[in-house]
């Protein structure tokens, strides 16, 4: 019995999402790259760059770079969903073995597809780039540590900030992700959560080449609350605790003063004390309102089972648009 080569077996198809938000200038280089590594792996492709509203001419750029390659393919979404909705959008039309989700800003670089797919090869089902050495601002670098830092406290997980979006997924893990459809979304928390044999190798992280990240630190403190809440119900649990301390020394001190008055016949005083005691209880009770109230809304949005996303057009609908003409 002979075994057969390398060569004798398909070609795997590899499928890479990324999604577009400001950096139309990349994406001709990136097409470009993805292809050349792909084809040196060897495997098939499909790239499937999704316009997350984009405010340049990015969903152009998409148009024209799929008329030359058909193997690209464009997705524009009817407005600004966020970028791990427009991660989901891609996801859901792949057809892909093995899946890669990457920037487009060229920050991931394409080269290192290959040194994902390899690590994959062996028993892996999901593989993410991690990036030790990070060409990014010292404040985005400390930033990430602090979301990643809370988010490990109110969750019980421990994440490693290093990693990001870029990653090789098996088909199964894809299928896996797109059964999850909460509104609140962030896909490398999702993937880890799933279970699936995981594994992260170096990759070479480069400066921004054009903009900037449109992840300011409002938006990483909104982040960071969705991702939280949508993972865990510490904080109800903290405040819970924290509510039965203050309960608990109230309590106490009120016992002391009633000892005063009964046993050492000393008048109780203290309108001020009375009075911060009463504006801190209010704090606290709206504190813990606000974090009920994040809860409950957050429930509210999944209650309305509205779309992760919509979809403007597609490239395979301008070529369905010639035919028919």
């Amino acid at each position: 019995m002979v075994c057969g080569t390398m060569e004798s077996f398909p070609h795997p198809l590899i499928s890479v999402v990324v999604p577009v938000y400001g950096c139309e200038s990349c994406l001709t280089e990136l097409c470009s790259r993805i292809k050349t590594t792909i084809d040196q792996i060897p495997a098939n492709y499909e790239i499937i760059l999704v316009n997350d509203a984009s405010p340049d001419e990015a969903w152009n750029t998409i148009k024209k770079l799929s008329k030359q390659d058909d193997r690209i393919r464009g997705i524009d979404l009817a407005r600004n969903f966020g970028q791990h909705h427009a991660i989901t959008a891609g996801l859901d039309v792949t057809s892909g073995d093995w899946i890669v989700v990457m920037d487009c800003d060229l920050q991931d670089q394409p080269e290192e597809i290959s040194t994902l797919y390899e690590k994959a090869l062996h028993g892996y089902e999901v593989v993410f780039g991690n990036r030790a050495e990070r060409q990014d601002s010292w404040l985005k670098k400390k930033s990430s540590q602090l979301f990643y830092r809370v988010y490990d406290f109110f969750t019980g997980h421990s994440s490693d900030h290093t990693i990001a979006n870029f990653s090789i997924s098996s088909r199964k893990v894809v299928e896996g992700f797109r059964r999850m459809q909460e509104q609140n979304r962030f896909f490398p928390l999702f993937i880890q959560w799933m279970g699936y044999k995981t594994a992260a190798v170096p990759v070479e992280h480069n400066a921004r080449k054009e903009g900037k990240t449109s992840y300011n630190l409002k938006k990483l403190v909104t982040l960071a609350t969705d991702a939280i809440i949508a993972q865990s119900n510490k904080p109800l649990r903290l405040s819970i605790q924290f509510g039965f301390l203050i309960s608990s020394v109230s309590f106490l001190y009120g016992m002391y003063l009633f000892a005063r008055y009964f046993f050492l016949s000393e008048p109780v005083h203290g309108w001020t004390s009375v009075m911060v005691s009463i504006y801190f209880i209010g704090g606290l009770i709206f504190f813990n309102f606000g974090v009920l109230g994040l809860y409950i809304g957050k429930i509210f949005n999944e209650t309305k089972a509205r779309p992760l996303y919509l979809i403007r057009e597609t490239t395979e609908d301008l070529y369905d648009t010639s035919k028919r003409s």
